[in-house]
């Protein structure tokens, strides 16, 4: 019982002192590599230092990765019907935010560090971000399962690339994985039923300078 009300006490303690929401700065959506650079320079990398992405490089992956980029509210990436099905959570050392692209800012999900229950590859507990892509099949309730499937999938794999993309721009490594327990991790997220992990995509800075290509993806 006296263990049960301490853990109650730090849990109360951790979300008193983490910010209930992080406004991001201005994306700079200019500059950058040229495409066909950014394209050749693609790949993925599975070693990573420590050190956390800036304020305004974690503004300006998001973005990227599905940030608004039209008055009306499209996005950067495509959707079905332009459903927007797909939430990206942003899993950082000190907590677990959702991405509110709208207001282009963090909001909070759940204190604490759980990136190690973002994957099961050592790295991932190791990198300073996991983006975890989950599709709200509630905005699709009239869409056969089977299709509601590929229209996520389709839009996960286009955020994907977009983050691909802005990472080979800005060097940085990343890697998109399907090794996630499911199940464990919607627990830790307070996903509702309706919302489905897609994968998961472990961003920062490579502990190395890569010799070439050989082994990525």
């Amino acid at each position: 019982m006296r263990k049960a009300i301490v853990l109650l006490l730090l849990a109360g303690a951790a979300w008193a002192e983490t910010p209930a929401a992080i406004p991001l700065p201005k994306p700079n959506t200019t500059g950058g590599m040229p495409l066909m650079q950014a394209l050749n320079a693609r790949q993925s990398g599975r070693e990573f230092s420590t050190g956390k992405l800036s304020p305004q490089a974690l503004s300006n992956l998001l973005w990227a990765a599905y940030g608004v980029n039209r008055p009306d509210g499209r996005r950067t990436a495509p959707s079905a019907n332009n459903r927007q099905t797909i939430d990206i959570y942003a899993v950082l050392a000190e907590a677990v935010y959702l991405y509110n692209a709208k207001e282009h800012r963090l909001d909070l999900v759940v204190p604490g560090d759980l990136r190690a229950a973002a994957g099961s590859q050592p790295f991932v507990a190791q990198a300073p971000l996991n983006l975890v892509y989950v599709a709200d099949y509630a905005r699709m309730a009239e869409t056969p399962d089977a299709t509601r499937t590929l229209y996520s999938a389709a839009e996960t794999g286009a955020i994907g690339q977009n983050v691909y993309l802005y990472c080979a721009s800005e060097g940085l490594s990343t890697v998109i994985r399907a090794m996630v327990n499911r199940e464990e991790l919607a627990k830790a997220l307070r996903l509702r039923p309706e919302q489905k992990i897609m994968l998961s995509q472990t961003v920062g800075y490579p502990s190395r300078t890569p010799a070439g290509k050989k082994g990525a993806d």
